[in-house]
């Protein structure tokens, strides 16, 4: 019987909703110490002194770290560019100055929270302020300071596409659209904000307790700013309380590592816990880049779409962290999965004082999308062709060669995905085209108020599985079998992280299903860096993709082994997919993804002109997610991006002025409620196999964020008249598109 395609109970289940679970906040060791991080809390300044004094005086502290106790003073998921501590005494360059309001200072640690509290707040630092850039255009000026000084530039990455012949495809354009777009940052508010324990193993190693989403990246990163090697520090994954990509880069596990090693060369032997609280957590991981898009699109008014022209400007705040892989991303889904013989990008990312941008469900996907498929709608109103026909004849389709020389990967199915979910929103195609019935989807009851306005919206688009972009991707895998005659247990070593999407248990399912093994027959060894190789991070919608091809392939070599008689029968696999390839710097001709997921999405709202509010009622997600190994997770997924993404697109509103955040609580920085969710969301899963997903899956997790803003925006439109080409859509917002205020 195949585990496939069964919602198997989630193996974490049980131990959640009784409570037993322990996440990093939870865990408690003997002895332990308790630890604050002093913020810098100011956009821009260089550090002329730290007077540690009267923090180190004062009862039951432990001791005081700054910049002079880090050996390697440095960090960066891609580039080494952010100090781990701010201040003087670091050998590195410029390692004295803050870049935003969240660069960490001080690491106190002390017999209580309360104590480290305490000394944090008698730290003395002396400042120099330097001037504080928030916008991208000022940063880009030629007079503007450099926010790190070693660089000619503050903007620190651009792309640029080059297909066709711009001025010929305009002049056969009989429409042409112009638009600018904005697209906010959001805070990833997920459920526990960052905690953890660090201390010294019984082998000595330095290991840290913590709540991430790439252990293995997370051991390089201590390992180098502590000097060490790899193998003298160890990362364990306790239970995740979500992540969303927040966790993709350092917060707190470098300076607890650094604190527990520190404190055992002292001689002092004791855990390190700190737990921030929601305020700190706000300024002290990277958000969702802020973007602005410009765009100019034209059609025949056959609605064939000639030629496409995108410039994008992200803000990265201070440090590059994912920025370039977020605005390669971006690049491409600006354009959208059209066949456009014509197209011209220019992106480019830009340092600011702003809280630093990173990666966040959809990575850049969403705000490109934003533009490319506003577009859509938009030149399909102007032409007076519905926006599915619209899509449909210039959707690309398996094999297509796009704007930047290569097609999609095989097995393409985004103009079946537009299709199907198209039909389910009430789409019909009939010999004059596609067109839409309104009394089919969705049925509601009529409007009693004459100020609340319906409408429905159509987007769609494709999501990357994987890094991409020629990044050297790879996973690895370790099954053991056990037994005599017959395999009476199967252990499975993988190191990927369980944010709360439920991958532990597909892995379980996709273990047992290789070995033919009933579930309860394969025990898991999961997320330590002593026990597992590396699986790669959980982003990026790759984490089931790239895991199930390394389970298939170390079960495979484990069951030839236990076929020639070892015992146990011991294999490793690592998994490496197809290679990709970064831009072109001169044409942006790139072939960058291994595989791909596809969506389409109908949002209907009602639209209140009296007070501006939006509310969403019905959203159809049509997805493709290759093979559905556990039906109930994938619908989670998809109900909880869907959610995610209206909070982004209606109601988040993450304010910062002059450098500082000031929405630092979910008291001001509001996200969705069970009042605030759309009243119903039907999940479509498609399954087209993927040529080279194991078992023809491929990733899920982020594919319903992609087009959810346009089509909310389509559906405002349609309610209203009138085009809301930056969000979120606060009261305010709508009225003053309305013309009310």
């Amino acid at each position: 019987m195949s585990h496939l395609g069964k919602s198997a109970l989630r193996i974490d289940a049980r131990g959640k909703v009784t409570g037993q679970t322990l996440y990093p906040g939870d865990i408690n060791r003997p002895q332990q110490a308790h630890a604050k991080v002093l913020f810098a809390n100011r956009p821009h300044a260089r550090i002329l002194s730290i007077d540690t004094s009267q923090a180190e005086a004062l009862p039951g502290v432990l001791a005081v770290f700054t910049a002079k106790d880090v050996p390697v003073n440095e960090y960066g998921l891609i580039y080494h560019d952010q100090p781990v501590l701010c201040g003087p005494g670091s050998d590195k360059p410029h390692a004295d100055r803050v870049r935003y309001v969240g660069d960490q200072v001080a690491f106190i640690v002390a017999e209580t929270e309360a104590i480290a509290a305490r000394a944090r707040d008698l730290i003395r630092v002396e400042y120099e302020d330097l001037p504080v850039i928030t916008d991208v255009f000022a940063a880009e000026a030629p007079d503007a300071v450099h926010i790190h000084p070693e660089k000619d530039s503050n903007t620190f990455i651009e792309y640029r596409v080059r297909h066709g012949d711009m001025e010929a495809g305009f002049a056969e354009a009989d429409v042409i659209i112009e638009g600018e777009y904005h697209t906010p940052v959001q805070e990833h508010a997920y459920l526990a904000p960052e905690s953890g324990l660090a201390y010294m193993d019984e082998e000595g190693r330095v290991t840290v307790e913590v709540a991430g989403q790439w252990a293995h990246e997370e051991r390089l990163a201590v390992a180098h700013a502590l000097g060490l090697p790899e193998e003298q520090v160890r990362i364990i994954h306790p239970a995740i309380g979500g992540a969303f990509g927040g966790r993709e880069d350092m917060s707190i596990q470098i300076v607890l590592g650094l604190a527990a090693w520190r404190l055992a060369q002292r001689g002092i032997h004791r855990p390190v816990k700190i737990i921030w609280s929601r305020a700190e957590s706000m300024i002290g991981h990277h958000k969702r880049h802020a973007y602005l898009l410009r765009a100019k699109w034209g059609a025949t008014r056959e609605g064939k779409i000639v030629a496409a022209q995108c410039e994008l400007v992200a803000d990265g705040g201070p440090y590059i962290y994912t920025s370039t892989k977020v605005l390669a991303n971006a690049t491409l889904m600006c354009i959208g999965p059209y066949l456009i013989p014509n197209v011209q990008v220019d992106a480019r990312a830009v340092f600011t004082n702003n809280v630093p941008g990173g990666a966040f469900r959809g990575f850049g996907g969403p705000q490109g999308a934003f533009a490319a498929e506003t577009q859509v709608n938009k030149l399909a109103e102007a032409l007076g062709i519905d926006p599915v026909e619209l899509r449909m004849r210039n959707i690309a389709r398996d094999g297509d060669v796009l704007f930047f020389k290569s097609p999609l990967p095989k097995g393409s199915s985004m103009d079946k995905v537009v299709e199907q979910g198209a039909q389910a929103a009430g789409w019909s195609q009939t010999a004059d085209g596609w067109g839409r019935d309104a009394a089919t989807w969705p049925q509601l009851p009529p409007v009693a108020r004459p100020h609340i306005k319906r409408g429905v919206g159509f987007a769609s688009g494709f999501k990357n599985v994987g890094f991409s972009f020629g990044f050297p991707e790879r996973s690895w895998a370790t099954v053991e079998l056990h037994g005599d005659a017959q395999i009476e247990r199967a252990v499975l070593r993988q190191a990927g992280s369980d944010v709360g999407q439920g991958a532990h248990t597909v892995f379980q399912q996709m273990a047992a299903e290789a070995l033919g093994l009933p579930l309860e027959k394969v025990e898991l060894v999961l997320a330590d860096t002593a026990e597992t190789g590396d699986s790669g991070s959980a982003s990026a919608s790759r984490l089931t993709f790239m895991a199930g091809n390394a389970i298939r392939g170390a079960a495979e070599l484990a069951l030839q082994k236990w076929a020639d008689e070892e015992r146990p029968a011991i294999a490793q696999y690592k998994y490496v997919p197809p290679a990709t390839t970064a831009f072109d710097p001169e044409t942006g001709a790139t072939d960058p993804n291994f595989a791909c997921g596809y969506v389409s999405e109908a949002v209907a709202v009602e639209v209140d002109t009296e007070t501006g509010h939006v509310h969403i009622t019905d959203v159809l997600c049509a997805d493709d997610v290759g093979r559905a190994v556990n039906p109930q997770q994938i619908v989670g997924q998809i109900e909880g991006a869907v959610v995610q993404a209206a909070g982004y697109t209606v109601l988040e509103n993450f304010v910062q002025q002059d450098g500082y955040v000031k929405t630092q609580f979910l008291s001001n920085y509001l996200i969705p409620t069970v009042l605030d969710v759309p009243d119903r969301v039907e999940s479509l899963i498609l399954e087209y196999p993927d040529p080279v997903g194991p078992w023809g899956l491929r990733g899920v997790a982020e594919m319903p964020y992609i087009p959810f803003a346009p089509a909310v925006v389509a559906a405002i439109h349609d309610a209203t008249g009138v085009w809301m080409d930056r969000f979120p859509l606060t009261p305010e917002r709508v009225l003053a598109a309305l013309g009310k205020l």
